[in-house]
């Protein structure tokens, strides 16, 4: 197509690249002559209606929610070490062309969209003080090392499977990336929020617990174990064992998270602007989401929600800041040893943190002329 010297450069560039596999059912003419971005917005809009299909087949692991303006949101359940997830979603965003993806991811780990599969492995694997260093004091000592531990979970993982987490949320980075008008969302909850909220929930004694059985665990995984994590996400499932012990983390990290992931997924199905004239359709929203996310979020979807409640996180109470000064330093002493045990000498380079040696700091007895 030659939009000749008066076109816009910014429109030839979008119809040379999504015009070019697209058969269209009417003839263009455009030789010499000037299209306005007006114009090929609305020839762009046109293009991803012929291709969206109205009833389309799609997998098993896709539930179809409607919203009451009648917007639809293609729910993708999702094992995070599948490679038919990876499918699944592809399959899902090419039949329905969607308005917005989101994914189940937040800010803090965006990264994972970036990198390819070597990377991540590498990243995986590799369990260094640096990253004991940045989890703690991006989410403090406690949260910071139960992160560390939760990593070298997926790790365990990474390593038996030869596969890095996240490959559904790159394929899906990558097919909303063309998709015309396509907005990506992040739709998780803050990893600071989630490790905070599910520390604070849980007593040293459960803390120490559980730092220790994630620390021990290793049965062997296939990738015939992931598939049938279709019906519940392989990472959740693990914690889904420990409701028993630990009710108030499978609350956290997965009932506070089917309520957030339902806000930002009913933020994003709403009405769009059509061209010529902006008129309001309904929207087709493709999610991303863990299998286990998916019934917390059909029961939520027509709720109303309190997201405030969900985001902060309470203070501690006088009376519990002085048991926990005292106990702090022995579970920092388990967290540690799990942590050495995870990823060789964590646990002597957790004593040269600063947030730890203020800690010893106040735990040691004043000098006799100060008392």
């Amino acid at each position: 197509i030659d939009v000749g010297t008066k076109g816009s450069f910014r429109s030839c560039l979008c119809l040379s690249l999504l015009l070019a596999p697209i058969s269209l059912p009417f003839h263009l003419s455009l030789a010499g002559s000037f299209i306005a971005d007006s114009e090929a917005v609305e020839l762009l809009w046109q293009v991803r209606a012929q291709r969206r299909q109205s009833s389309p087949e799609l997998p098993e692991t896709v539930t179809r929610l409607t919203a009451p303006d009648g917007s639809l949101l293609y729910l993708v359940g999702t094992a995070h070490f599948s490679d038919s997830s990876k499918k699944d979603v592809a399959t899902t965003i090419r039949a329905v062309q969607p308005d917005v993806v989101v994914v189940e991811l937040c800010q803090y780990r965006v990264s994972m969209l970036k990198m390819d599969e070597k990377t991540l492995l590498k990243e995986a694997k590799d369990i260094n003080l640096d990253k004991v260093q940045q989890a703690i004091k991006q989410n403090g000592v406690m949260s910071g090392l139960m992160q560390i531990l939760l990593l070298k979970v997926s790790a365990h993982i990474t390593e038996q499977l030869g596969m890095a987490p996240g490959g559904e949320f790159r394929e899906a980075f990558k097919q909303a990336g063309r998709v015309p008008f396509c907005k990506f969302h992040l739709g998780d909850r803050p990893i600071p929020v989630t490790f905070k909220r599910a520390i604070a929930a849980l007593s040293l004694w459960q803390k120490a617990r559980l730092a220790w059985g994630l620390c021990f665990l290793s049965d062997p995984i296939s990738k015939e174990d992931v598939e049938k994590c279709k019906q519940k996400d392989l990472l959740e499932q693990t914690m889904l064992e420990m409701i028993g012990e630990f009710p108030a983390l499978h609350q956290t990290i997965v009932a506070e998270r089917d309520i957030y992931l339902t806000h930002t997924l009913r933020q994003a199905a709403r009405c769009v602007e059509a061209p010529p004239n902006a008129q309001k359709v309904p929207a087709v929203v493709v999610g991303v989401v863990g299998m286990g996310h998916v019934p917390g979020i059909e029961r939520n979807w027509e709720k109303d929600l309190n997201i405030q409640e969900i985001m902060s996180v309470a203070p501690p109470s006088r009376f519990g800041w002085m048991l926990r000064t005292v106990l702090k330093a022995g579970v920092i002493g388990v967290l540690g040893y799990a942590c050495y045990r995870a990823g060789g000498g964590m646990g002597r380079a957790l004593l040269s943190l600063p947030a730890v040696q203020s800690l010893l700091d106040n735990l040691r007895p004043l000098p006799p002329a100060a008392a």
